[in-house]
């Protein structure tokens, strides 16, 4: 193989044992473990953040098929290049394993023009995205390929990719090794779950220890090349997960000093201010919730200032949210209550929805009866139709969200206390 080839093009697994990450996919009885052991192929939907293995794994697909494997991406090729493919597909003996990346860019048209072919097995067709496909795939293309959410690598998935790399051409007879776990941390936690990621920072380390004839990896090596200021952060390991869990705990506990402390100490060590923004929208959402619902709008304005102003300046709306947050009313009622309905979505699947719930824009749906008995609530008294039932017809209703009595949940309790007791008249 070329070594002007990117590391990670370099090391892309070639059978699926040197395939690290994604086990809950992967693993002996998982979904696609049974594709690899039984060989039997399918349309499937690859969606999750970048680096997690997705074009990999579609390369090691055909491989196991014995098809041809052609990539293509919905960025910059359009309906033409995939008939084309198809059409080669039909003239030939030999199947094609079709991966389309960033499939969520085209457009219902382009969708559409995949579905016979798809649905015939024509083709093989591997589509990757990084964003939800229910908001960006058609349901009629959606219906037609398994889905398999991809997550991003562990700490532990991260590390063996990276030790591992060393002792594998064309890396092995540089005779490279990490000065000592922590300057191998350093890289993992670097890395934040992509796999492309870490062998591309790897390779960047390499191609300085070649330029200065050295083979030991060390905390100064990795500042040189990767920067000082995103580097320095958690020398030991462990810390980086210990002081943004006691900055959470602390604004969850009502601490706003303590969490003004946390928050500088990680800011002061080169932590992603971005990635601190993230976690105060996480915050917002899981900790404060209906109980302060402007705590998730000022935490978004407050990375959104981040954005506009940078560092250092902009590290001040971050503080701002922090405390707001700290001496919020508190409450993970909805957190809880999400929690259980998507245990009641797995337990129940994927249950009809109810005819009176159904749009009905034509005539035809309208002969369905989709639609038919739905009571308009703004026409009812109070504006609210008592006992109308919004759960599938084979699902008994749930309460799933208990609010505190905590902030404005207070008053939505009350609420929901006589909206409920409404609705079973």
């Amino acid at each position: 193989m070329p070594q002007n080839k990117p590391l990670p093009y370099q090391l892309r697994p070639q059978s699926l044992a040197d395939f690290i990450g994604q086990r809950h996919l992967l693993a002996k009885g998982k979904p696609l473990g049974q594709a690899f052991a039984t060989k039997r192929w399918h349309a499937m939907l690859f969606w999750g953040p970048p680096g997690t293995g997705k074009t990999t794994l579609a390369h090691l697909i055909a491989k196991e098929a014995d098809a041809e494997f052609v990539a293509l991406s919905a960025v910059s090729d359009g309906v033409k290049a995939v008939r084309q493919v198809i059409e080669q597909a039909k003239e030939t003996a030999q199947p094609i394993v079709l991966f389309l990346d960033e499939i969520h860019r085209f457009n219902k048209a382009q969708q559409d023009a995949l579905l016979l072919d798809v649905e015939q097995g024509t083709i093989i067709l591997v589509g990757a995205t990084t964003e939800n496909p229910s908001f960006y795939l058609n349901n009629a293309l959606l219906s037609r390929m398994q889905v398999y959410v991809f997550q991003s690598l562990t700490a532990d998935d991260l590390k063996q990719l990276l030790t591992e790399a060393l002792v594998k051409p064309p890396l092995s007879e540089r005779q490279l090794i990490y000065e000592n776990e922590t300057v191998l941390m350093q890289l993992v936690h670097y890395a934040d779950g992509d796999a492309r990621k870490a062998l591309t920072a790897l390779d960047l380390v390499v191609g300085w220890l070649q330029a200065h004839q050295q083979s030991l990896i060390t905390a100064t090596v990795l500042e040189q090349t990767l920067g000082k200021k995103v580097l320095r952060f958690d020398k030991q390991g462990d810390i980086f997960y210990d002081q943004i869990s006691a900055l959470h705990k602390s604004v969850r506990g009502s601490n706003p000093d303590a969490a003004l402390y946390w928050l500088a100490v990680m800011l002061e060590n080169g932590c992603d201010p971005r990635y601190i923004g993230r976690r105060i929208l996480r915050m917002a959402s899981e900790d404060i919730g209906n109980a302060d619902p402007k705590g998730l709008t000022l935490a978004r304005e407050a990375f959104d200032t981040y954005e506009r102003l940078g560092s250092p300046e902009g590290e001040l709306a971050l503080a701002q949210a922090v405390v707001y947050l700290a001496v919020a009313p508190k409450s993970n009622a909805v957190y809880m209550a999400f929690s259980e309905a998507k245990k009641a979505a797995k337990q129940y699947g994927n249950l009809p929805v109810p005819n009176h719930l159904c749009n009905a824009p034509t005539q035809l749906m309208k002969n369905l009866e989709k639609g038919k008995d739905y009571r308009y609530d703004h026409d009812e008294p109070q504006g609210f139709s008592k006992g109308q039932r919004y759960f599938p017809d084979k699902m008994s209703d749930k309460i799933f969200y208990q609010p505190t009595d905590r902030g404005l949940e207070k008053q939505i309790s009350e609420k929901l206390k006589y909206l409920r007791a409404e609705a079973k008249c």
